[in-house]
């Protein structure tokens, strides 16, 4: 398979790239199958044109058979973009030769083999244990053991682990399956050594006890008891919190393990840090269409805001990550007069609101 990074442009839809596509796609396939000029004459076309559906995307292809052509897309495992890569290849058009497909597929462990720099990362020379961490059961916290590992070799390994891994498990998987994990040496393992190729089955029992566990958990309906909290950062400015505290003493966090951190900058260098009234009001707007777009409902939790030092965090605890990476997408792109970013990420027992639980 072959790849390029892709350009940021304007937006377009998927059928009008849909459409775009089957204009070009009988020059595509004799150009992917004879697998010459490939990079002026797909590539180069391809990327502009896929940029204006949605930034963040990457593209592979490559022949599955004599008489196929594959169109991967893929995010390079940024779980904010995953729905996004679905949803496009959910558009796509029955075009005879050609097979379209959402992330990195995985693959058989038997055709998984990575070479950077002086390493080579096979199923011969990678194992992996899993961590038990007291007070956090759920957690699926994996080391993963190199038996060629040094010093000098160490950064090389942990990406060619990490390829290792994205292509074995496939895209969607290795973003999603594990919580946190490390890479280390024979001579630092501290349990015993599991064969790397039964990795995927153990991410899929312990999947399975995670789902059983939580299948019939719910949030309680009462009425949401929410605390403000005031401090000073090491700075000097100002932090004004309001958080839901009677969620952050919900026993079952884990059934809502994908934390969303939505932050808006401004300008509050007149208000120390604080927003004047128009960005106030503005971004209090924002917060309230996620509110009632993200319900509890559809598996998304409201659990506060935080302002300070000229930014505005707002944060969710959701049971999937494809909604809320929708809406705020919608919210960044409706307001370019702010900068925003957005981050998503998995933390099942909200490690992330330790600092705002009041006894």
């Amino acid at each position: 398979m072959l790849g390029k990074k892709l350009p940021e442009k304007e937006t377009r839809t998927y059928n009008e790239f849909w459409d775009w596509f089957l204009t070009k796609e009988k020059t595509f396939f004799e150009v992917v199958k004879g697998r010459e000029h490939i990079e002026e004459q797909f590539f180069d076309i391809m990327s502009p044109e896929l940029s204006k559906v949605n930034d963040g995307y990457y593209f592979l292809s490559g022949m599955c058979d004599e008489h196929t052509a594959e169109l991967i897309i893929t995010v390079e495992g940024d779980v904010k973009k995953i729905i996004f890569a679905e949803e496009l290849i959910a558009a796509a058009p029955k075009i005879d030769h050609w097979k379209f497909t959402a992330l990195k597929p995985e693959t058989d462990i038997e055709n998984v083999g990575v070479r950077i720099n002086d390493c080579e990362l096979t199923k011969h020379n990678i194992y992996f244990y899993s961590n038990d961490i007291e007070g956090y059961p759920d957690e699926i916290d994996l080391a993963f053991v190199y038996e060629n590992l040094n010093e000098e070799n160490r950064e090389s390994a942990t990406t060619g682990i990490c390829i290792f891994l994205d292509n074995f498990l496939g895209e969607l998987n290795f973003a999603t399956q594990i919580d946190t994990f490390s890479i280390i040496g024979k001579h630092e393992a501290e349990q015993e050594l599991i064969p790397i190729e039964k990795l995927r089955d153990f991410l899929l029992w312990r999947e399975r006890e995670f789902t059983e566990k939580y299948k019939d958990s719910q949030i309680v309906e009462s009425e949401d008891q929410f605390s403000v909290l005031e401090a000073t950062l090491e700075n000097g400015m100002p932090l004004m919190a309001t958080v839901n505290a009677s969620l952050l003493k919900y026993d079952a966090k884990a059934s809502y393990p994908w934390i969303s951190v939505l932050k808006i900058f401004y300008d509050g260098s007149n208000n120390s840090g604080f927003p004047e009234e128009k960005d106030y009001n503005k971004m209090n707007a924002l917060e309230d269409y996620a509110v009632e777009t993200l319900t509890p409902k559809d598996g998304h939790l409201y659990i506060g805001r935080e302002t300070a030092d000229n930014s505005k965090s707002i944060y969710f605890a959701s049971k999937d990550f494809r909604q809320p990476s929708k809406v705020f997408d919608q919210i960044i792109k409706e307001n370019p007069e702010y900068k925003i970013s957005l981050e998503i990420y998995k933390d099942k027992y909200w490690q992330s609101f330790e600092q705002y639980n009041v006894n």
